[in-house]
């Protein structure tokens, strides 16, 4: 629990936090917030992105607390202009918009943290300590998401690149077993053109035969998912 203002360690630094938001009265609320909390001084706000950049490079504060969706400049810009001429001032996200496409443009752009709107009052608090301290941040929904991002397997490299995607198609269907009369009736096309796209298949692997294919296309995880 945090103590209260006249119970800080003497001598604890406080954060200097600017805010960010284009909602007056969200803008309003967040400001108010903050200013409650011990140990926290709010000394800009801003409406829009380059009020926000303009705020921190005047103020100096050890955090930036931005919406994503902001007029002139949205917050990944505001965030990317922010790491590079501000390095020192941790970019804390609080924002509306929970998906996965934000939530890692935002990251891309160098933000330390990332909230959710209805974050409780004691959750920001924690995340601008910690983002101020140089720690990284999510909030609960949000951290399930980045870690599981992080934690599932890297997608399988291409075996064969140098095949079109029709190519790989047939070799799949080769490593499935299919004769190319099969082929061509699968994939709705003249047995002629499967036999050209067979050929093909052999010189670019610099293989021989029929068999040879199916080994390295089995060997490679093809032919498995037809039944």
């Amino acid at each position: 629990m945090t103590p209260p203002a006249d119970q800080l360690s003497p001598g604890a630094e406080i954060i200097r936090v600017v805010l960010a938001d284009d909602h007056p009265v969200v803008r309003a609320g967040l400001a108010a917030l903050l200013t409650s909390l011990p140990g926290i001084e709010v000394v800009g706000v801003a409406k829009t992105g380059r009020e926000a950049i303009r705020e921190v490079i005047t103020t100096r504060p050890h955090v930036a607390v931005l919406d994503l969706q902001m007029p002139d400049l949205d917050g990944f810009a505001a965030t990317r202009e922010l790491v590079r001429s501000a390095p020192e001032v941790a970019v804390l996200v609080l924002t509306m918009f929970e998906d996965d496409d934000s939530v890692f443009a935002a990251m891309r752009a160098g933000a330390r943290g990332y909230l959710v709107k209805g974050a409780e009052q004691e959750e920001i608090a924690r995340a601008i300590r910690a983002v101020a301290a140089g720690e990284a941040i999510f909030g609960p929904g949000i951290a399930r998401r980045v870690l599981g991002f992080f934690s599932a397997p890297p997608p399988t490299a291409d075996p064969f690149p140098e095949l079109t995607t029709r190519e790989r198609e047939i070799l799949d269907l080769l490593a499935a077993g299919l004769s190319n009369p099969a082929i061509a009736t699968r994939l709705d096309l003249a047995p002629k053109t499967v036999a050209n796209n067979v050929s093909a298949i052999f010189t670019k692997l610099g293989i021989a035969d029929r068999s040879t294919a199916i080994i390295h296309a089995r060997n490679a995880g093809l032919g498995t998912d037809h039944s």
